[in-house]
């Protein structure tokens, strides 16, 4: 089968040039993206039956948005900030054994999801982590150790939000910190806010937050790190095929490591086995 290549020039932490390398080595095609959106244009043109995804989870979304509803593949090589949908699928972030997931791999059906219309593969969410995204994006920097810094600032100004939250049909309303909603387990770099989810289940996994003391951090960062949230008292945990939170105004939101505004209301449901993805054996 032909691949294409789609590599990010931004992602990568100075690795997007070794990969190329090695891919033009390798005779593969590759092609690289100019602007916000692009990836998502070259994928939807494509003639290649797998596209690789070269970046982040941005990237990642990017790709898979020109191909979802296809019969074409998507394939990923993570080299982003966080690489949550990667980490989750298990996917090497060695270069070559990467390229080798692609040409000799498996692929299987996993579901995609949307928020408001907009789709996401990874997970989306509102709240604390939203304005964290909001700010670390508008940091200019990158990194888990940037993420960190933009998390304790806002922590000092940040207060709950009331939400009406209903998970098919089923109502209950909340004070929480922040409510996640995931396809995949994971934010990035392991980070498992969602540690029960299952990106091909046909099945959404709400994670819902509730505000804590600064003492309890490092607790709950551990559970976060070990994929043990789910145990803790301030976190509690929901499955579900379609979602619609309420919140008291509009405000930040994210979805795939993106921030966005959106409204007061998010309705969010899964689309099962909506995309094609490479993993390994």
């Amino acid at each position: 089968m032909k691949t294409l290549y789609i590599i990010n020039p931004i992602s990568g932490k100075g690795k997007k040039q070794r990969i190329a390398e090695i891919l033009h080595a390798r005779g593969c095609k590759v092609a690289f993206t100019k602007y916000a959106g692009h990836a998502e244009l070259l994928a939807r043109e494509a003639d290649e039956d797998i596209v690789v995804a070269v970046g982040g989870d941005g990237t990642v979304n990017e790709v898979a948005r020109g191909i979802i509803g296809s019969e074409k593949i998507l394939g990923i090589i993570p080299c982003g900030s966080g690489d949550g949908l990667a980490r989750h699928l298990g996917l090497s972030h060695n270069i070559r054994k990467a390229i080798q997931t692609i040409e000799q791999g498996e692929w299987r059906a996993m579901d995609a999801a949307e928020v408001n219309g907009r789709l996401f593969f990874s997970v989306c969410g509102v709240g604390f982590d939203a304005v964290v995204s909001e700010r670390f994006a508008q940091s200019g920097k990158r990194g888990l150790s940037n993420y960190v810094k933009q998390g304790l600032k806002t922590w000092n100004t940040y207060s709950p939000d009331h939400y009406k939250v209903e998970i098919d049909g089923k109502i209950f309303q909340t004070d929480a910190l922040f409510i996640t909603v995931g396809n995949s387990d994971q934010w990035g770099n392991n980070a498992k806010i969602a540690p029960l989810a299952d990106c091909c289940d046909g099945i959404l996994d709400i994670t819902i937050v509730e505000r804590f003391g600064i003492l309890e951090l490092p607790f709950l960062a551990l559970r976060l790190m070990t994929g043990t949230l789910h145990r803790s008292r301030k976190v509690h945990c929901y499955k579900g095929k379609e979602v619609r939170i309420t919140r008291q105004s509009e405000g930040a939101a994210h979805a795939d490591g993106d921030w966005f505004i959106d409204s007061e209301r998010l309705h969010i449901k899964i689309l099962p086995s909506a995309l094609k993805v490479i993993v390994a054996k």
